[in-house]
């Protein structure tokens, strides 16, 4: 079955009806599968967000967690098909593709339970008679922009949320998987008639190009902006925000390192460098692109890792057996020729797909290609005589996202996780870099934004805090002892 077959029958399933300037071309063959309605009125989406945010954070959070139980319900129920969805428009294997949607169920069981637990703190006051709290409000409209290559779950991260935080959600999703957006839509409409009283405007979706995504960022009713994508981006969308003083949470580029130490399971290694490097044809922000691996042990590893390469089924993300799937267009394609250059090596999948093999890099010292990210599978193998200068190697890139070594040694794991070892947001050990599980907080440092999203206290981006002192005495003493009265 041809692709846009496939996508056919699947938005029937998922009940999207489509049509509209906006065509959607699937990288397994890149013919046209589908198209949607550019839906540009960001002004009239983002006014419908903020009449919606002051009915909806009057509702009890728990009642708010309700709708997101509801939606996650939609999900559980729709799973395959949307999966599907996944593989047909951004080209991940099928594995990976049911993989992101359950991560959008497990943020909503997360942020369900979340509902109950949005916690303040009393504090000790200095002064007689006075107690102080601090308390969490509900922020805003909150604008949410992702990339192509998660194209349902980073939504989902925020949504959530969102949601149970008492915030709308205005969505501008990448145009390459106009669909996906469609298809999640559909669900949440869903779960909201089923929550009976959900206002309108709660959800929305503005398909479209840059323009729309402009828009949405300049907007000063959008509180919080969260942003998916390349580090170039980032620097347009902060100091836009900043202008009118909003918030923003920025996951951007990776440039992540695993460092192979000599006392390493290297069974264990080669399995985790292998999805970290390969998995998403390349295409995560969490990607593997480093391999710093000790000098005792690199020519016999790299060579394992080299056959283990080889034998990568390249081809059609709907067969069962393959690993790898297309690059997401011809640009992504370009991307990394111009990295590699002729090395390149193409591999016969579906014609009018960009289909390669993941390349292995031998590099003596960070050339300059390599200090960038290329969204590609393409991991560059660099030596190292000791741990520091390991460390300094995973460091020296200005992004920040994830980072791991591999050590059955106590003290370097340790020394790899301390305030001088890895500088990276996410520091794995055993482990490759890439996926994460919802219960932590993902994101990064330095150029990859300073962001949160997902787990932990990630929640309190989405909501504003407030200070309240009590005073239940009849006194009035000033804090820090200070004396204020006027002579009689």
């Amino acid at each position: 079955m041809t692709p846009a077959d496939e996508a056919r029958k699947l938005l029937e399933r998922l009940g999207v009806t489509c049509g509209g300037s906006l065509e959607s071309r699937s990288p397994i063959d890149g013919q046209v599968i589908g198209s949607v309605a550019e839906e540009g009125d960001v002004t009239s989406a983002c006014a419908r967000a903020q009449e919606a945010f002051l009915s909806w954070r009057l509702v009890p959070a728990p009642r708010r967690g309700e709708l997101v139980r509801l939606l996650g319900e939609e999900l559980r129920a729709a799973k395959e098909p949307l999966a599907r969805l996944v593989t047909l428009e951004c080209g991940k294997i099928v594995q990976e593709g049911l993989g992101e949607v359950q991560e959008m169920i497990d943020i909503c069981d997360f942020a369900v339970g979340l509902s109950r637990q949005i916690y303040g703190l009393t504090i000790a006051s200095e002064r007689p008679n006075h107690r102080m709290i601090e308390q969490w409000h509900p922020l805003g409209p909150v604008g949410v922009i992702t990339a192509f290559n998660f194209p349902v779950a980073v939504w989902a991260w925020n949504a959530a949320l969102a949601l149970v935080c008492g915030d709308p959600v205005v969505w501008k999703p990448s145009e390459k998987v106009p669909l996906c957006a469609e298809a999640v839509m559909a669900l949440a409409r869903r779960a909201m008639e089923r929550f009976g009283d959900a206002p309108d405007g709660l959800l929305q979706c503005v398909q479209g190009g840059r323009d729309v995504g402009q828009a949405l960022v300049e907007d000063e009713r959008i509180a919080l902006v969260s942003a998916t994508g390349s580090t170039a981006m980032g620097r347009k969308v902060g100091p836009k925000v900043a202008e009118r003083f909003g918030r923003v949470l920025l996951e951007l580029g990776g440039n992540n390192a695993t460092i192979v130490t000599p006392s390493a399971d290297l069974d264990l290694a080669e399995r985790a460098i292998l999805f970290s490097a390969a998995g998403t044809a390349g295409q995560r922000c969490t990607t593997l692109r480093r391999l710093i691996v000790h000098e005792s042990i690199a020519d016999a590893f790299v060579e394992r890792l080299k056959s283990l390469f080889a034998r990568i089924k390249v081809g059609d993300p709907r067969d069962a057996d393959t690993l790898v799937g297309p690059l997401i267009d011809a640009s992504a394609f370009e991307a990394m020729r111009n990295v590699i250059g002729e090395t390149i090596e193409q591999v016969d999948a579906v014609p009018g797909g960009y289909y390669v093999r993941p390349a292995i890099v031998e590099a003596d010292v960070q050339q300059g290609t390599m200090l960038k990210e290329t969204f590609a599978p393409i991991l560059y193998v660099l030596r190292y005589s000791d741990l520091d200068e390991a460390i300094a190697l995973n460091n020296a890139v200005s992004q920040g996202l994830s980072s791991s070594i591999f050590t059955n040694d106590l003290r370097e794991s340790e020394r790899f996780l301390s305030a001088s070892g890895s500088d990276c947001g996410i520091a794995n050990v055993n482990i490759g870099p890439s996926g994460a599980e919802i219960g932590g907080a993902f994101g990064g440092e330095k150029e990859t934004g300073g962001g949160r999203e997902s787990g932990s206290d990630s929640w309190r981006a989405y909501m504003r805090r407030q200070t309240n002192t009590i005073n239940y005495g009849s006194d009035l003493p000033l804090a820090q002892g200070v004396e204020f009265k006027v002579a009689p």
